[in-house]
């Protein structure tokens, strides 16, 4: 028996970041239900990569929403609007990621949803909070990672600002997401009310810096130096970065330098005493070692720091990474299949519960798909026009 098993969520989001936290709930068992407009759905269905399209819907959108139900509605109609009242009668947990106001205009804000059902716990995802000069502005990832510092930490010195190149700040807010709805969830066990959760691109994605952010607030506001090259981390002294090799690249982490010089027979970075040092002379150490480490293959370093236990890696691309007995003894991958019989392969949730992996191969479903089973699960229908 998965953890969430018999815990129904009413997921009102969409896009990524509300998505996700749904995908991580139903992993772990929870009957996610989205809720969606009638004949197009959440809006995240038209989010593609590379153009990748399955049965109509883009695939980040199956890989987010595998293992759901959908119950297509139209908040605007009166009888749907009472069918939805109905379903949250019975819901443990409720989700939404509208902009702010949205909701109250629906007649599904907090302290309706609360009157209705005082043990739900009702989650809320914005993009930079319900207040302030920014309330109002879309809550796109490259957007937040742009506004929040965040794209001063990748690349070199001279480099113009470089984001992730994932949704970061959606993914985070989706992990936090989880983390608050479960954290409400368990006071319900102890108290039987439930609980308002809030939580937002912006101060994750701020929580998502709070070593740098904290090093900037204590040293007196120096803003990040990126090295000149290699970078790694823009707070880090050397050899924190990425070096070319003979013919590839290796990443070396923290490490005492004159234990790295020692064990590499690279003399001159002994010539640098104290950590302070290592510090201040990042860049000259840094461009030293680099042609130093020229000289050889990655393997080759590798054989020789990974004994001396020095904190080292190869640098892989997909390829190499999918292919690898170290990602394969892991069984991270999953496949599913829609109804139209398309197989989609993605990645598996990365918990493991007593020892079980947590695979699903439930599909993402389509808009409307499982109404009528709804219905009839949480008796709706009776009296109400059909919403699909």
């Amino acid at each position: 028996m998965k953890p969430l098993e018999n815990l129904v969520v009413l997921e009102f989001c969409q896009f990524m970041a509300g998505p996700s936290a749904g995908l991580r709930l139903a992993d772990l068992g929870a009957r996610v239900i989205k809720i969606e407009r009638p004949g197009k759905g959440e809006s995240g269905r038209q989010i593609s990569i590379k153009n990748l399209f399955s049965e109509g819907d883009g695939i980040v959108f199956h890989t987010i929403n595998r293992n759901k139900e959908s119950y297509a509605a139209d908040l605007k109609s009166p009888e749907d609007l009472k069918r939805i009242k109905k379903l949250i009668e019975q819901a443990d947990v409720m989700t939404h990621n509208f902009r702010p106001g949205v909701m109250e205009k629906i007649g599904l804000d907090y302290e309706t949803v609360k009157a209705i059902n005082p043990k739900i716990v009702y989650g809320v995802v914005t993009g930079y909070g319900n207040k302030g000069p920014w309330a109002s502005k879309p809550g796109q990832d490259l957007l937040l990672q742009s506004l929040s510092g965040l794209t001063y930490l990748s690349g070199d010195k001279n480099d113009a600002p470089t984001p992730f190149g994932l949704a970061v700040a959606d993914m985070i807010c989706g992990a936090h997401f989880v983390q608050g709805i479960l954290a409400a969830l368990i006071r319900r066990g102890k108290t039987k009310t439930g609980a308002l959760v809030e939580v937002s691109l912006l101060e994750s994605i701020i929580d998502f810096q709070f070593e740098v952010i904290t090093t900037y607030l204590n040293d007196g506001g120096k803003l990040p130096d990126r090295a000149l090259r290699g970078n790694g981390h823009a707070y880090l002294s050397a050899p924190y970065g990425v070096y070319k090799t003979k013919d590839r690249h290796l990443a070396l982490a923290m490490e005492d330098l004159d234990t790295l010089g020692a064990t590499l027979g690279c003399y001159e970075l002994l010539e640098y005493k104290g950590s302070d040092s290592w510090f201040v002379y990042r860049d000259d150490i840094m461009h030293k070692l680099g042609l130093f480490l020229k000289e050889r293959t990655t393997a080759e370093w590798l054989a020789i720091l990974e004994p001396a236990d020095i904190w080292c890696a190869d640098i892989l691309n997909y390829e190499e990474f999918l292919n690898h007995a170290g990602y394969k003894a892991l069984q991270m991958e999953q496949e599913t299949v829609t109804a139209g019989g398309d197989r989609i392969r993605t990645t598996r949730c990365p918990i493991r519960i007593d020892g079980k992996r947590l695979f699903s191969s439930k599909p993402a479903p389509r808009v409307g798909e499982h109404v009528k089973e709804i219905e009839r699960d949480f008796n709706l229908s009776a009296g109400y026009g059909n919403a699909s």
